[in-house]
C-alpha cells in the first residue's frame, strides 16, 4: 500500500481554502476514485492526470487508487487541482518521495501532453496559501510572475509535469518550449471596452491618450468629475446626446491616484478570479475603469452564473469607476441589486454550492438623456417624445438609488462658439490629477487612525459629531431638509462633498461658499457661486 500527499487551494470567491491532497494506493481492480466535492470541471481531472502522466513518460499504477480532497466539506471546482493530484498519485506509486511534498502547494491545470496550463485565481489562491503558513508554491510558468507578487513565498513555475517531476526527484530538468496556449478566456465576453477593440467590458488602465483637455466647455460637470475624484462620490450626468457625457467618464480614471499596494492586490486578485488580467501585467496598479452595456443582466452588473458565483461588473470596478451609459435602458432589477454593493462596499452572492463574497468599492458613474429621444431639454419643437414616454423614462431610475448618488450635473449641448473658438481647451488632466492628489492627501490626514480613507466613506454620524463645517455653513442645507428638498441622507452626503470641495481648494473646514457648491452639484439649483475648482474659480 501506498500514500502520498500534498496541497493545492480551493476558491470561493477571492478567498482561499488550503485542500489537501490525499492519495491512496491499495492492492485490488485498477479503478481511480475521486472524493471530496470535486465540481464536474474537477471529476474530469482522472482522465486529464492519467494522460498527463503517461504522457510524460511515467507509468500509471494499475492498482486501486483513490484520491480524496481535504475537509471535504469545502466544494472544490475548477482544473487548478490537477497538478496536486497527479503528483500525489506519483509519490503514493513512489516515483516521487512523498516527503518532499508535504509542504508544497501546487496550483495548475495539466493538457493531456503533461503541460501546465494556467488557470483563474492564480495570486488569491497563493495569498491564501501564504495566510496557512505555506511558503513554496508551484505554479505555471506563466503564471509565475503573478504568484511572486506575494511576499515571503518561494515560487516554482514550471512548463510540464515532466519539469516538475524532475524537480521533485532531484533529477535533471529536461528543456520544454514555451507554451502561450491555455490563457483563460474572460468570463464578461461580450461587453465592448472603450478604445480597446477588445470584448471583454473592461480595461484596468485609462486609455492613456483620454485627456480632460479634450472636453469643450462643461465646466460644472467638469467640476463635478474633480470633485468626484477626490472625494469617491458617485457621480450623475444628464444631458443631449453628444454633449460629452462618455468622455467626461472616460478620463475620470486617469485623475484618481495610483493604487496602493494592498489596493492593487485587492484589484489585482479579483481581476485573476474573472481571468481578466492584462498580459504581461501580473499587477494592477492604477484605477479599473468598467463600463458594461445596457444590456447586461444583474449577474453581469452584480455576480452570479451557474455553480460557484463570478465576479461582476461592480467587482472588476472595484478600486475604480464603474461607468454606466445609457443608465435608463438598463433593466429596474439590475439597476436596484446595485443599492446594496454602494452601501456596503461589497457583494454577497448565495448559491447552492456556497455563499461567495466579493469586493466592490467603486466610483459610480451614471449617464441619461433627458427623454428617449434625448433632445427634450433643447426645445419642445425638437423633441419628438410624449409626455407619458418622457416620465415612463425618467422614472426608471429609482429615488432610492438616485438617493445614493452625491452628484447630479446637467451636461448642456456644446455650441458652435464654444466648439470653434480658439484656447478654448480647458485644463488637463495632468493639472487636475495633481489637485485631486493634494486633496486626497489632506483628507487621508485628517481620517488617520479611523478605518475610512475618503469622504465618501465616513459615515453621517460621525460627520456631525467630529468633523463640522464653520458655524453657519450648513444653514441652507439644513433648511433644505425641513423643506423636503433633502433626505437625512441627502443632508450627510452634501457635508461629505463640502469637505471634498474644501480638500480641492485648501479649506481646514468647509465655509458657506463650500457648501454651497456642494448643494448646487447636489440638486443642480444654481446657487450663485464659481463652478470652477482650482486656478480659474
Amino acid at each position: 500500500m501506498g500514500f502520498a500527499r500534498t496541497c493545492s487551494v480551493a476558491l470561493v470567491g477571492v478567498e482561499g481554502v488550503v485542500v489537501e491532497v490525499q492519495a491512496d494506493l491499495e492492492p485490488g481492480v485498477a479503478a481511480f476514485t475521486l472524493v471530496g466535492l470535486p465540481d464536474k470541471s474537477l471529476s474530469e481531472s482522472r482522465d486529464r492526470v492519467r494522460a498527463a502522466v503517461v504522457n510524460s513518460g511515467t507509468a500509471w499504477p494499475s492498482k486501486k487508487l483513490t484520491v480524496g480532497l481535504s475537509p471535504a466539506s469545502v466544494p472544490k471546482a475548477g482544473s487548478g487541482f490537477d497538478l496536486a493530484v497527479a503528483c500525489a498519485i506519483l509519490g503514493a506509486a513512489e516515483r516521487i518521495d512523498p516527503r518532499v511534498m508535504v509542504d508544497l502547494v501546487m496550483i495548475g491545470e495539466l493538457g493531456l501532453d503533461g503541460r501546465v496550463r494556467p488557470v483563474r485565481g492564480i495570486l488569491p489562491a497563493v495569498i491564501a496559501a501564504a495566510d496557512a503558513g505555506y511558503d513554496q508554491v508551484v505554479v505555471p510558468e506563466c503564471a509565475a510572475a503573478e504568484a511572486s507578487l506575494v511576499p515571503g513565498v518561494s515560487v516554482l513555475g514550471v512548463r510540464s509535469l515532466r519539469q516538475l517531476i524532475a524537480v521533485l526527484a532531484d533529477e535533471p530538468v529536461p528543456e520544454e518550449e514555451p507554451d502561450d496556449l491555455g490563457r483563460p478566456d474572460p468570463l464578461m465576453a461580450g461587453l465592448r471596452v472603450p478604445g480597446t477593440g477588445a470584448a471583454t467590458g473592461m480595461h484596468a488602465a485609462p486609455d492613456q491618450g483620454h485627456d480632460l483637455a479634450d472636453v469643450v466647455g462643461q465646466l460644472s460637470a467638469r467640476t463635478a468629475v474633480e470633485v468626484a475624484a477626490a472625494g469617491g462620490h458617485h457621480l450623475f450626468l444628464e444631458g443631449p446626446p453628444g454633449a460629452g457625457k462618455t468622455m467626461l467618464a472616460e478620463r475620470l480614471p486617469a485623475i484618481l491616484p495610483a493604487l496602493g499596494r494592498q489596493e492593487s492586490i485587492e484589484v489585482t486578485a479579483v481581476h485573476s478570479v474573472a481571468g481578466l488580467l492584462p498580459p504581461g501585467k501580473p499587477m494592477i496598479d492604477v484605477a479599473p475603469y468598467c463600463a458594461p452595456h445596457h444590456s447586461a443582466t444583474m449577474q453581469a452588473l452584480v455576480g452570479g452564473g451557474h455553480g460557484i458565483a463570478r465576479p461582476g461588473a461592480v467587482s472588476l470596478s472595484h478600486r475604480g469607476v464603474l461607468f454606466l451609459d445609457e443608465t435608463p435602458e438598463f433593466s429596474g432589477q439590475a439597476l436596484d441589486a446595485l443599492r446594496q454593493p454602494l452601501e456596503a462596499g461589497h457583494v454577497v452572492i448565495a448559491r447552492s454550492a456556497g455563499v461567495v463574497r466579493f469586493p466592490a468599492k467603486f466610483l459610480m458613474v451614471l449617464a441619461a438623456n433627458p427623454c428617449p429621444c434625448g433632445r427634450f431639454t433643447l426645445a419642445d419643437d425638437f423633441c419628438e417624445c410624449p409626455p407619458s414616454a418622457i416620465r415612463r423614462y425618467q422614472a426608471r431610475l429609482s429615488g432610492p438609488l438616485l438617493d445614493r448618488v452625491d452628484l447630479r450635473v446637467q451636461v448642456d449641448r456644446v455650441t458652435r462658439a464654444q466648439l470653434t473658438e480658439r484656447g478654448a481647451r480647458g485644463e488637463s488632466t495632468a493639472a487636475v490629477a495633481d489637485r485631486v492628489r493634494a486633496a486626497r492627501e489632506r483628507a487621508a490626514a485628517r481620517l488617520a487612525g479611523t478605518p475610512w480613507r475618503s469622504n465618501s466613506e465616513v459615515p453621517g454620524r460621525e460627520l456631525r459629531s467630529r468633523w463640522h463645517a464653520e458655524r453657519g455653513a450648513m444653514d441652507e442645507a439644513e433648511r433644505g431638509l425641513e423643506r423636503g428638498v433633502l433626505t437625512a441622507r441627502g443632508l450627510d452626503r452634501v457635508l461629505r462633498v463640502a469637505w471634498s470641495v474644501a480638500d480641492l481648494v485648501g479649506h481646514a473646514r468647509p465655509d458657506a461658499t463650500d457648501v454651497a457648491l456642494a448643494l448646487q452639484l447636489r440638486t443642480g439649483v444654481p446657487r450663485g457661486v464659481p463652478m470652477a475648482i482650482g486656478g480659474s474659480r
